[in-house]
């Protein structure tokens, strides 16, 4: 669990419990504009890929104001790798480092774990301040169609090289 201060408010960071996913919910349609990252986890939730300690909200006076989600993926050639999304905060609550503190405690989580590899798919000015890089260089490669710059790998302590394209669980499919 981790804690931040910003603005006169405490944000509290802890793993999703029982009694969040109304809030879930609420965070990535307000965040995304859509429903689709809202869906993605209520679809993983549950299923082999799901991680428990890896679902992070932000609290702040006793409500949801955030949510990450890591799960677990693979390489086509069977190592598994950890994949990073969605992330959202509720507009009113951005660049306010509510983010930040999300990140830092999943990726300090995620460490932690004997999967090698973060993958993401976003701005690589903003991950990249996470020690995110291009994954392509690393020789893992996306299953669908993205920027170069935006297909981003973290390497994790128990990085061993790899190579291989990334098989998500069933359920990105429908938000890719």
């Amino acid at each position: 669990m981790s804690d931040g201060r910003g603005r006169g408010r405490v944000t509290r960071v802890r793993a999703e419990s029982e009694g969040d996913a109304p809030g879930i919910r609420r965070v990535h349609e307000a965040a995304f504009g859509r429903p689709q990252e809202a869906d993605l986890v209520e679809a993983l939730r549950g299923t082999a890929a799901w991680l428990g300690p890896l679902s992070l909200v932000a609290e702040e006076d006793g409500g949801v104001v955030g949510h990450v989600l890591i799960t677990r993926a693979a390489l086509d050639g069977g190592p598994p790798v950890l994949a990073l999304a969605p992330v959202g905060v509720l507009p009113d609550r951005q660049r306010r480092g509510v983010g930040s503190l999300l990140l830092d405690e999943g990726l300090r989580r995620a460490a932690e774990t004997d999967v090698g590899l973060v993958v993401v798919l976003g701005d690589p000015e903003y991950y990249g301040r996470f020690g995110f890089e291009q994954a392509r260089e690393l020789g893992v490669r996306c299953p669908f169609p993205a920027p170069d710059e935006a297909w981003q790998a973290l390497r994790l302590p128990a990085w061993r090289p790899v190579a291989g394209t990334v098989v998500y669980p069933p359920p990105f499919l429908a938000v890719a």
